[in-house]
């Protein structure tokens, strides 16, 4: 009886010990549990209002033009679920080929982005060169100018430069984005200089070390710039369809606008326009969705 004694008095408190040490480690464990409850019905909240316009969308767009119209504000309509609208822009348009434009320009841009903003970036956080302050003060002031203000200038520069209704006057203007030399340029100061210092020592160049070093140390924020500088050719509306006239050019976003009925605003079309101009990019986010949080956790915006 002695032996069990001992061992109830020794066993009991490592038990003790051990939860103790395992709710230390539970990472994010917050002392007040009602304030979480609290902040997760106020996120959940803000989710489904933000999701609410793109359901009613895609409800909309599953109804006949009737349905659509009556005001009947009931998600399903009288007729049931069709797929007219959808069958109706697919045989207006060139839609298959508007899409493959819109695939070919964003991903241009997006490759010809990111190899000008990477190389500026990493000049900006390497290299010590005359007016380097000065200029990349310049390059932050240039992200609060509205890409509209530049609207006429590059139009007549792209007339100047016979590029009205190619594919190259729709892709260049596209390929400066100083907000994406700013986030790598913050991404780069972080690199430790030592692994670039080692580099050096073993003979390469800088060129080397940017292509061997810097850059695969990147991959989630390039990752992130990259899917960001898509999302936004993809979208671009105003530019292409100023620079575009000829119809087996146009992007997606531009193309769709062109087989909207003569006989007024077809409201399950309309919605049926903007599901198909949204469906690739929410593939794309759902896909690369883990390296665009990865890429905004390490660009220096999440408080490191």
């Amino acid at each position: 009886m002695a032996t069990i004694s001992h061992t109830e008095t020794v066993t009991v408190p490592r038990e003790q010990r051990a939860r103790r040490v395992h709710r230390a480690r539970v990472p994010g464990q917050k002392p007040f549990a009602p304030l979480r409850v609290v902040a997760f019905v106020i996120l959940a909240l803000l989710a489904i209002g933000w999701l609410l316009p793109f359901l009613w969308a895609l409800a909309t767009a599953f109804k006949t033009e009737t349905d659509a119209a009556s005001g009947d504000p009931s998600w399903i309509g009288a007729s049931g679920p069709t797929t007219e609208a959808f069958a109706a822009i697919l045989a207006q348009g060139n839609v298959y080929l508007w899409a493959l434009n819109s695939l070919w320009t964003s991903l241009a841009v997006t490759v010809i982005t990111l190899a000008i903003s990477s190389l500026a970036a990493y000049a900006f956080s390497r290299l010590d060169f005359t007016g380097r302050r000065w200029l990349f003060a310049l390059i932050i002031a240039s992200i609060v100018v509205p890409p509209q203000v530049l609207i006429i200038p590059l139009f007549y520069e792209m007339l100047a430069f016979d590029m009205i209704d190619t594919h190259w006057g729709l892709i260049l203007p596209q390929v400066v984005a100083p907000a994406m030399v700013f986030i790598l340029k913050k991404f780069f100061d972080a690199i430790p200089i030592e692994l670039e210092d080692a580099a050096r020592v073993d003979g390469a160049g800088r060129l080397r070390i940017f292509w061997s070093i810097v850059l695969p140390l990147s991959r989630p924020i390039l990752a992130s710039v990259a899917i960001f500088v898509f999302i936004a050719a993809w979208n671009n509306f105003l530019w292409p369809f100023l620079v575009i006239n000829d119809t087996t050019l146009m992007t997606l976003p531009v193309g769709l606008q062109t087989v909207i009925s003569a006989y007024g605003v077809q409201y399950a079309q309309v919605m049926a326009q903007a599901v198909l101009a949204a469906l690739p990019l929410i593939i794309v986010f759902i896909i690369f969705q883990k390296q665009i949080v990865k890429g905004v956790a390490t660009s220096g915006f999440g408080g490191q």
